[in-house]
C-alpha cells in the first residue's frame, strides 16, 4: 500500500520512534519537582524546547508545547486577542485557514467581536494589498496560514507580517504544513505548529509568542507551560516531536528538491493523460509534496475508494466526500472545480517508483469511475427559449454530467437551466463553465434549491 497523505499526517520518523522509546524510561516523572527522577525528565524537557525553539527561530522561553496544533491555534488566538483586546475586536482572517482557525473566528464573532475573511486568486494566495486593505484601527490579530493544507499554496507571509508591522497589529501564523520544511519567513508575532505533520508523534503541537506580543492565556490558570498550556507534559512524545523535527530538518533541503520533482511529474502526466481533469493551486510557490486535481464528472468518494482497491491512499477535498455534501471552504474560495478532487501528498522517502505506479493506475480509475456514473437521462424540458435540465433530488457531479449532456443541444447563444438542489453545483456548475468555454450567466431562485445559467458560448 503507499500511503500519499502525508498532509494529514506524517509517518512516525525513525527519529521519533528511537526518542520516544528512548525518553520513556528517562522522561516519565514530574519535571517540577526536585528529585533526580524530576531532573532528570527537566533536562529532556528544556533540551526539546530549545531544538524546537531553534527550528522554529525563536528564543526557548517564547515556546510553549501543547497537546495539539489545533489547541496551539485556539490558545493562540483567543490569547492573543484577550490581550489586545482593549485596542479593538477585530479579527482577519484569510477564506482558506485550516477549520482550526476559522472554527476561533467563528466564536469570537459569537461573542460579539468582528472578523474579515480575506479572499484569495484563484491559485489560493492572498494577496498582500488585501490584508493591507483589510486592517483597521481596532484590529487585533491578523491569522495567516504559511502554506495551505489542501492545495500547497504558499502564502506571502513575509509581506504580510511587514504590513501587520507598521500598522502595530499581531500577525498569527499557522505553519503547520510548512515547519518541517524551513523556518517561517518574516516579522510574525505567534506561530503554531504540530508535530504529525512532520513525522513526530501525534498529540504534540507548538505554539511561540514573541517577546512584547500581549497575551493573555484563557481558561483556568495553570503553572505549567507559562501559564499557556495546561496539564501534565507529555515528555516522551515532545522529545520525540523535538527530535523528529530537527532531523527532517537536516534532510529537508535534498528531500525537497527530490519531492518537487515528484509532483511536479504527477501535475504534467494527470494533465496529459486525464481527460477533463483541473490541477489546481500555484504552479510555483508551493510545498514540495502536495499536487491536487479535480476531475470533471467523477464522484470523489468514489474515486478515492477506486483508488484505495488499487493501492493508494490519499484525500479528498471534494464536495462528494463526506455526509455534509458540502465543497470544500478552501477549493470554494477559489473558485476551482471541486467535485472529483484528489490530493496526493507525498511523504518523505517516496520511491519514484510508487508515483509511477499511480500515474499508471490513476487514468483507468477515473474512466472506471466515470462509467459507473453515467447519469441517467435526465428530465429536460424547453421555456421560454431555455432547455431546463432537472437534477433536483441528485448528488454532484451529478448536475455537472446533465449539463454536459445536453449543452450541444442548444443553440451557439442558447441557454440551459440547471435545477439543482445540491449545494456543491454552485461551485462546480461555475467553474465547469470556465473549464468547457462556456459562460454562466448566474444563480437563480427556484420552487426547489436554485437554478443555474449557463449560455453556450461554442
Amino acid at each position: 500500500m503507499s500511503y500519499f497523505d502525508a498532509a494529514s499526517a506524517a509517518p512516525l520518523h525513525p527519529v521519533a520512534r528511537q526518542a520516544l522509546l528512548a525518553s520513556l524510561d528517562e522522561g516519565w516523572a514530574d519535571p517540577a519537582r526536585l528529585y533526580r527522577e524530576g531532573r532528570r525528565a527537566r533536562l529532556l524537557l528544556d533540551a526539546a524546547r530549545e531544538a524546537a525553539a531553534e527550528a522554529v527561530g525563536c528564543r526557548p522561553d517564547e515556546l510553549v508545547f501543547t497537546s495539539s496544533g489545533t489547541r496551539a491555534v485556539h490558545s493562540g488566538i483567543a490569547g492573543a486577542l484577550a490581550g489586545r483586546r482593549r485596542v479593538g475586536r477585530h479579527l482577519i482572517v484569510s477564506a482558506v485557514e485550516h477549520s482550526s482557525v476559522l472554527h476561533s473566528a467563528e466564536v469570537f464573532e459569537a461573542d460579539g467581536g468582528t472578523v474579515t475573511e480575506v479572499p484569495v486568486a484563484r491559485s489560493g494566495a492572498v494577496a498582500v494589498e488585501s490584508y493591507e486593505s483589510a486592517l483597521r484601527a481596532d484590529t487585533a490579530l491578523a491569522c495567516l496560514q504559511s502554506a495551505n493544507h489542501e492545495v500547497g499554496t504558499e502564502q506571502p507571509v513575509a509581506a504580510v507580517a511587514e504590513a501587520c508591522r507598521r500598522a502595530g497589529v499581531p500577525l498569527l501564523v499557522d505553519a503547520a504544513q510548512s515547519l518541517g520544511w524551513a523556518p517561517v519567513a518574516g516579522d510574525w508575532s505567534l506561530l503554531t505548529a504540530s508535530a504529525h505533520k512532520w513525522g513526530g508523534p501525534s498529540g504534540v503541537g507548538l505554539l511561540a509568542v514573541r517577546k512584547g506580543v500581549r497575551f493573555a492565556p484563557q481558561g483556568p490558570v495553570d503553572e505549567r507551560e507559562s501559564g499557556r498550556a495546561a496539564g501534565f507534559e507529555n515528555i516522551p512524545a515532545v522529545v520525540a516531536a523535538a527530535a523528529s523535527l530537527r532531523a527532517v530538518r537536516a534532510e529537508a533541503a535534498l528531500e525537497a528538491a527530490r519531492l518537487r520533482e515528484l509532483t511536479e511529474r504527477i501535475r504534467a502526466r494527470v494533465a496529459r493523460t486525464v481527460p477533463d481533469v483541473e490541477v489546481v493551486g500555484d504552479p510555483e510557490r508551493r510545498l514540495p509534496g502536495i499536487v491536487t486535481f479535480s476531475c470533471l464528472y467523477v464522484d470523489g468518494e468514489t474515486l478515492l475508494h477506486e483508488l484505495d482497491r488499487a493501492g493508494f491512499s490519499v484525500s479528498s477535498g471534494s464536495s462528494c466526500t463526506s455526509s455534509t455534501l458540502t465543497p470544500s471552504h478552501v477549493l470554494k474560495a477559489m473558485g476551482v472545480l471541486s467535485e472529483g478532487n484528489v490530493r496526493v501528498s507525498l511523504p518523505p522517502g517516496t520511491p519514484a517508483e510508487e508515483v509511477d505506479r499511480f500515474l499508471d493506475v490513476l487514468p483507468g480509475a477515473v474512466a472506471a469511475v466515470r462509467e459507473q456514473l453515467g447519469a441517467v437521462a435526465p428530465e429536460t424540458a424547453v421555456r421560454d427559449d431555455v432547455l431546463v435540465v432537472d437534477a433536483l433530488g441528485r448528488r454532484c457531479p451529478v448536475p455537472v454530467i446533465e449539463l454536459a449532456k445536453v449543452i450541444g443541444d442548444v443553440p451557439v447563444g442558447g441557454l440551459v437551466r440547471v435545477l439543482s438542489d445540491d449545494g456543491a453545483a454552485r461551485l462546480d456548475i461555475p467553474a465547469w463553465c470556465q473549464m468547457r468555454g462556456q459562460e454562466y450567466v448566474g444563480e437563480e431562485p427556484a420552487d426547489q434549491g436554485s437554478a443555474y445559467v449557463v449560455r453556450r458560448l461554442s
